[in-house]
Parts: structure tokens; C-alpha cells; sequence
């Protein structure tokens, strides 16, 4: 989580961070998508594919927001 932490600081100080949080935020956007789409437009039995493609989607949209929050109380 450290090291985490020291990259979204690096971004922060180069200013890049808004950059690099709207392409995760459209990157969750289209996974969420995706697997919206698979449970929706596929005959899959087995919903477990498409619930966490839309987990992870949801995490990389919010994600990003929370780890530039930790960086500036860090």
C-alpha cells in the first residue's frame, strides 16, 4: 500500500493526476460495461465472470479518487 501511496504521490507532484485518474475512471467505465454486457447479452450460467468484472470496474472508478485522498492526508 506504501508504494502505492508513493506513486500517487509522484503523480500528484508532477500533475498528472488528473490525467491518470480520469483514464482509470474510464478504464472502470468499460469494464463495468463489459461485464454488464456479458450478464445481460450472454446465455452464461455462471454469473461469476460477469460480477466481478463489474466489482473490479466499480473499484477502478472509485479507487482512484481514494488513493489521491490518502496521498494528501499522508
Amino acid at each position: 500500500m506504501d508504494e502505492a501511496l508513493e506513486v500517487v504521490d509522484l503523480l500528484a507532484d508532477s500533475g498528472l493526476e488528473g490525467v491518470v485518474t480520469w483514464l482509470f475512471r474510464l478504464l472502470g467505465l468499460v469494464v463495468v460495461l463489459a461485464g454488464v454486457g456479458l450478464w445481460l447479452f450472454t446465455d452464461m450460467g455462471l454469473l461469476v465472470i460477469p460480477a466481478l468484472l463489474i466489482v473490479v470496474g466499480l473499484v477502478l472508478l472509485v479507487a482512484p479518487s481514494v488513493l489521491l485522498a490518502l496521498a494528501e492526508l499522508a
